[in-house]
């Protein structure tokens, strides 16, 4: 139940808070006051589309807050705020939320039925979903059964085209598997080893040349050794240079054992052109098999994964459709199974709706009105997805959809007694002007149904009809003023004499004499209200 709203800079709300109760709320007020505000407002927070041309002029942003109780007592808080650029923000409970999720809690808590809404009832889903919702019908095992039946169908479709076809791809396939299968690829660097080892390969007369000219310069018969022996001899034959004798002995020992051990390597150092082709040859297979399936060899293995795989299940092609085939069979039969149930379902509850909403009508003044439902036919639409609303509203007239023969009163009073058939449980409901082009007899028959519906539900509905208002258990006023050339419209709670003073003002047109100030009382005492202490 939507038990607090704040509202700021929206339209031509400056700023406005209301504390609602249960029942039936009439929304009233002269023509442009702002009335339809509030339910944009209601609208807001529970994630319709926001528009930033609702801001109030001068203004950067619109602010809406909601406050709602659920069955079990808890609080929600809603709040949704609209920038001038467009854009929007939205929190539950104070914590940021995306406007989605916004919309997502806002489903649970009520439901806007505005001018746009009836025409919603012109089409097949909403009239689909009524019948639906009437009988109770669980579409579930439906759903899950299209759903099989569409998995089967991709399946066999992945499988591929006609024979020619897929003979083709597996011509490649078979090309492509050997191609990389033969090539034996286990090392996802194994190009990067080879470049290396092509290096040195293709460098070993430069190395061995280098390695055996350095070996000569330094054990060599004019090398370095031999004047370095010499010098060696002079320090060890002056006393007190025992320790620079040490130190250049160690030196010419690990010179001389790098010079023979340089000489060591290069004269192992063979040229080996018969290896060096075959690497040549191995890194050009590897970069063809690189530039046709990867960049890299792991990318070239795992492609080589998945063509096997596709290979494996095209070379099964003929099992492989049989199984498909024979599920495919399965999911439809379990398919036809499900529409017959809901299609059965949905046949017998028709006209146990049609009567229930008929029977409605005419207490909402549409006496003659003629109801039925039409459901699309067992042999082609099996599940009964065309559901159809059928109205006569006048004798003799032929039963037609509602799209061709309902009026705009006649829609708004065929979409309340829809709503009064399929009351659940309590729950909020917004009706923006659902008395459109009604009056009389017809009025006071939807002013006692939105009472009605009050018992059970939260409901609010702006109206223009002095009948609906004087139906209320509670009445808010709408009151547009000019302050310094600047428009607000305020929010007010009527009590009782000021409520009849309100339906005066909407009986008269502005001119609220005594006349019309006990005829609204006359209304207020007989279409009642038990709320009138407010």
């Amino acid at each position: 139940m939507l038990v607090e709203l704040s509202v700021e800079n929206l339209g031509v709300i400056e700023s406005a808070r209301v504390d609602f109760g249960g029942g039936f709320t009439a929304l009233t007020g002269e023509t442009g006051a702002g009335k339809t505000m509030l339910v944009e407002a209601i609208g807001l927070v529970v994630g319709r589309r926001a528009d930033a041309d609702v801001i109030r002029a001068g203004c950067d942003e619109a602010r809406v807050d909601a406050r709602f109780t659920r069955s079990d007592g808890s609080e929600v808080i809603l709040t949704r705020i609209v920038q001038r650029g467009g854009k929007s923000r939205a929190y539950v409970n104070g914590r940021m939320a995306t406007v989605a999720s916004l919309a997502e809690v806002g489903t649970d808590l009520l439901d806007i039925h505005g001018q746009h809404a009836h025409q919603r009832l012109l089409g097949v889903p909403a009239q689909r979903g009524a019948l639906d919702a009437f009988a109770g019908i669980d579409l579930s095992d439906l759903f899950d059964a299209r759903d099989r039946v569409a998995e089967c169908e991709a399946a066999l479709a992945a499988m591929g085209g006609d024979d020619k076809s897929r003979a083709r791809e597996i011509d490649l396939l078979s090309f492509q598997c050997t191609e990389i299968d033969s090539a034996g690829l286990e090392d996802d660097e194994e190009d990067v080893s080879l470049d290396r080892e092509e290096s040195l390969l293709t460098d070993v007369v430069r190395t061995r040349e280098a390695l055996l000219a350095a070996s000569e310069a330094i054990v060599g018969e004019d090398g370095a050794s031999g004047p370095l022996g010499a010098a060696l001899t002079g320090l060890r034959s002056v006393d007190g240079l025992s320790q620079w004798a040490e130190n250049l002995s160690g030196l010419i020992a690990d010179l001389v054992e790098l010079g023979r051990d340089m000489r060591t390597r290069g004269d192992a150092a063979e040229e080996n052109p018969e290896r060096l082709a075959q690497i040549r040859e191995r890194r050009q297979s590897l970069r063809d098999l690189r530039r046709k399936y990867g960049d890299t060899l792991a990318d070239v293995r795992h492609f080589g994964v998945e063509a096997r795989a596709r290979l494996d299940l095209l070379e099964g092609w003929s099992e492989r459709v049989s199984v498909l085939e024979a599920e495919r069979k399965r999911a439809h039969e379990a398919l036809a199974r499900c529409q017959r149930v809901v299609g059965g379902a949905r046949r017998k509850a028709a006209p146990e709706l049609a009567e229930a909403v008929q029977g409605r009508l005419k207490a909402l003044a549409m006496a003659h009105a003629r109801l039925t439902i039409a459901v699309g036919d067992e042999s082609t639409d099996p599940a009964g997805d065309a559901v159809t609303f059928m109205l006569a509203a006048n004798p003799g007239a032929p039963a037609l959809p509602l799209s061709k023969v309902a009026s705009g009163g006649e829609l708004a009073r065929t979409m309340l007694a829809l709503r009064l058939v399929l009351a659940g449980e309590a729950g909020t409901m917004v009706f923006d002007e659902v008395d459109a082009g009604i009056g009389g007899e017809a009025a006071v028959a939807v002013a006692r149904a939105l009472r009605e519906l009050g018992g059970a539900h939260q409901v609010f509905a702006v109206t223009h009809l002095p009948q609906v208002a004087a139906a209320a258990h509670q009445q808010v006023s709408v009151v547009k003023t000019v302050r310094k050339g600047s428009t607000t419209a305020e929010t007010v709670m009527l009590a009782v004499e000021a409520r009849a003073a309100e339906i005066a003002r909407m009986i008269s047109g502005g001119v609220a004499d005594g006349t019309a100030t006990a005829h609204a009382r006359d209304l207020l005492a007989s279409l009642g209200s038990d709320r009138e202490g407010n």
